[in-house]
């Protein structure tokens, strides 16, 4: 387990008892509940680490990473599995799915495995939930690397999202021999978020989306309106900017005015060492 994590301001909205496990609410530095999701679609929430001046990826090839922003701390890398532990489903673009290991699978124990165990009955006793969270992905061309492991590893079930055009290639791809994949087209070439979010509860009962990138996904959801909650972890480094392209920050190829640029209301802040772990809520 990691070091406790300090919790400097906590406004809970429920008074409900306890959902984690004490040793898990021990460790975070208090309680993890979300709301009920309404009836039309999930409660999305979104997960990044960031350097203090807003990268959340250096761009270069083997460096691309969230560790390489959060320096692998391990508080980090605790709450990213506490936050797969809870959802119903996670979600990555195709770009993101790329810059992970072939072999990793978006699970509690594979971020974080020292917490297997209290992971593992915090899922299947408090929350009842008896799979692992769906894997979502993305992908509007279809350019997807069918041999990695979370469309061929018995027990995870996968969703692509994609276009007609996307689904034609992954068809000719050969992904109707992959027995735990799934795909789904949706009208493009962009895929609205809502209809993401309504295919998730329709088809798939999702009540608690996890949203882990990258920020052009990310930023699509937070421009239509799509995302209740951020955790943004901040790490004591400076990465810079310099020439196009520009290293991103958590939302990318969308921007706001003064006027309808989206607020945020703090629910938590919490601390390790030099890093902040903030959670938001929309406004």
């Amino acid at each position: 387990m990691p070091e406790i994590i300090r919790t400097l301001i906590d406004r809970p909205e429920s008074s409900a008892p306890p959902v984690l496990p004490e040793e898990l609410r021990i460790a975070y530095g208090g309680d993890l509940w979300f709301p009920p999701s309404g009836s039309q679609r999930p409660y999305a929430i979104g997960n990044f680490v960031s350097t203090v001046d807003g990268v959340v990826s250096y761009e270069i090839a083997g460096k691309s990473g969230g560790g390489d922003i959060s320096g692998f701390d391990q508080p980090d890398r605790f709450i990213m599995g506490l936050l797969r532990a809870s959802a119903d489903a996670v979600m990555v673009g195709s770009g993101t799915l790329h810059e992970t290991a072939p072999e990793h699978l978006f699970v509690a124990d594979r971020v974080f495995p020292q917490a297997r165990d209290l992971y593992a009955r915090y899922r299947s006793e408090a929350l009842k939930k008896t799979a692992p969270p769906l894997h979502v992905v993305v992908s509007g061309s279809g350019r997807v690397d069918l041999t990695r492991a979370i469309f061929r590893t018995p027990g995870i079930r996968t969703l692509i999202v994609t276009t007609q055009a996307g689904r034609d290639l992954l068809a000719a791809s050969g992904v109707g021999s992959l027995v735990s994949t799934d795909v789904r087209a949706l009208e493009g070439p962009i895929i609205a978020p809502a209809s993401m979010l309504e295919l998730l509860s329709a088809r798939f009962g999702v009540s608690l989306l996890l949203l882990e990138g990258g920020p052009t996904l990310f930023g699509r959801f937070v421009a239509d309106g799509c995302v209740d909650e951020l955790f943004l972890t901040i790490a004591p480094q400076v990465a810079g900017r310099n020439m196009p392209p520009l290293r991103p920050g958590f939302i990318a190829r969308v921007e706001f005015l003064p006027e309808t640029a989206p607020w945020l209301d703090i629910v938590s802040v919490k601390e390790r060492g030099n890093h902040l772990y903030l959670r938001y809520r929309a406004a």
